[in-house]
């Protein structure tokens, strides 16, 4: 039997990429999963079409989980549809590239709402659903930017930063409850990236690290999907990094 059977899960920022990833390789341990995207409606239903034609049970949710309705709305569409929550990967996200003295604060604060605000958002609404069932998983998905300082990211390494003081804080906090709350950072990762996300920062690419290459989306999924098996439950509070064995000074 899959580990993940008669689970669900919530994958934020699963149109594509990571996200995508992480929910293809959740659905095939077992689990139910909700695809969900900010506006990406066109990558939710390929995601949600993908997983089907698998064998997977999948929905799709377009909502804004910067903002408490859009949050409270994808928890509601899970446990309307299935019930009830397990597991939730906060993966939703926005790069920007600014140098600070360009960088206004609508940007900063539209950076950190949409990631840090997310997750805990999504984490404040699907946690009770987590405590009534006696059992979770949550995963903050971060990035090397949580350590090295980079220029023109002040915004985004803030957020990512401000994952790991969550997980750990909501590990001590959720423990009781058998929920475990841990951050996987992956380094440089062949993904599709907007153009307002600017240029990859130096140091992050696959020639600055042993492994001379790029990784897989898969390879953060398949961490991501270790961190929510029921073997997994004495592990939380975590941060794991995947990034090639890429170093910071």
């Amino acid at each position: 039997m899959p580990s993940l059977d008669g689970r669900v899960a919530i994958v934020t920022g699963s149109a594509r990429n990571i996200g995508r990833a992480t929910a293809k390789m959740l659905a095939g341990e077992g689990a139910s999963v909700v695809i969900h995207a900010r506006k990406d409606k066109e990558g939710v239903d390929e995601a949600v079409a993908l997983l089907r034609a698998e064998g997977a049970t999948a929905i799709g949710h377009i909502a804004d989980v910067s903002t408490e309705a859009g949050a409270q709305s994808l928890i509601e569409a899970a446990v309307g549809r299935f019930g009830r929550v397990d597991i939730l990967v906060n993966n939703a996200a926005i790069r920007r590239n600014t140098p600070l003295v360009e960088m206004t604060y609508a940007e900063w604060r539209e950076v950190l709402a949409n990631s840090l605000d997310c997750a805990f958002l999504c984490t404040r609404y699907a946690a009770p659903h987590m405590i009534k069932g006696g059992w979770g998983r949550i995963v903050n998905i971060g990035g090397i930017s949580m350590f090295k300082g980079t220029a023109g990211r002040t915004h985004v390494s803030a957020a990512k930063a401000g994952m790991i003081g969550m997980a750990r804080s909501l590990a001590s906090e959720l423990a009781p409850h058998n929920i475990t709350v841990n951050v996987v950072a992956p380094g440089a990762i062949d993904t599709v990236r907007s153009g307002a996300a600017g240029a990859r920062p130096s140091g992050t690419a696959s020639s600055a690290n042993p492994m001379g290459r790029d990784g897989r989306p898969e390879e953060i999924a398949h961490i991501v999907t270790m961190l929510c098996k029921p073997d997994a439950a004495y592990t939380t509070g975590q941060t794991i990094e995947v990034n090639g064995g890429s170093h910071y000074l």
